[in-house]
């Protein structure tokens, strides 16, 4: 499997499981790219867990970035079941394609001086049985960013998770430790320096923030992030 050369103008972001932040940060990014005055589309491939009627991740990413994409140029798949999107699609009796992902991006990509994409779950979670949120990485060819809980046993998943995408020559920008806690103990300090180390990547910190207030969130700069 071989990665394509990373698009100007994106960021791909995933996360060591699901539940850990991807949301956040790439709201956050979003934010601050559209702070620097740009043009900021954002995308998600698919989305579930519609029927527990908690706010969307479109809707928090069109909050922080400015958009005015609809729901359906944000995420080309919606799903009521909080599951794994190849099964959510299974029970809507349908399969996702990764044509109509990959046009889907690229059109919310053409309209925009830099793009948000936010994976669901991790990398190696399957869009459908024969293909995985890393070949969607893949095919659009954004630089990533990884998403993990600071506490412990978070060492072990985010090394993995930076493995899986090297291993498919995606470029790994940064790791992202969220929520970082306002006085981080021994373990977290520990776990920030060992990542940095045997990850051979930057990795950022980013503390717990109240999602409804975009104006109060620090800004996330990625320098590997390359902007039309």
């Amino acid at each position: 499997m071989e990665a394509r050369e990373p698009t100007p103008g994106g960021v791909f972001v995933t996360g060591t499981g699901t539940e850990v932040g991807k949301t956040v940060v790439a709201a956050a990014i979003a934010r601050t790219l559209a702070a620097e005055g740009r043009r900021v589309a954002v995308f998600k491939p698919a989305v579930t867990g519609l029927d527990e009627g908690v706010e969307t991740d479109p809707e928090i990413l069109r909050r922080a970035s400015g958009t005015r994409q609809r729901d359906e140029e944000i995420a080309p798949y919606r799903y009521g079941p909080p599951a794994s999107p190849h099964l959510a699609a299974a029970l809507a009796g349908e399969a996702i394609d990764p044509a109509r992902l990959r046009a889907a991006a690229q059109a919310a990509a053409a309209s925009a001086e830099a793009i948000v994409c936010e994976g669901v779950g991790g990398l190696l979670v399957p869009l459908r049985e024969d293909y995985l949120v890393r070949d969607l990485a893949v095919d659009l060819g954004y630089p990533v960013v990884v998403v993990a809980p600071p506490g412990l046993g978070t060492i072990n998943h985010t090394l993995l998770t930076v493995e899986a995408a090297r291993a498919a020559r995606l470029q790994v920008a940064a790791v992202a430790l969220n929520p970082w806690p306002a006085e981080p103990g021994e373990i977290e300090r520990s776990n920030l320096e060992t990542i940095r180390a045997l990850g051979g990547a930057e990795v950022l910190t980013y503390p717990r923030i109240d999602l409804g207030d975009p104006a109060t969130w620090p800004p996330i700069h990625l320098p590997a992030v390359v902007r039309r």
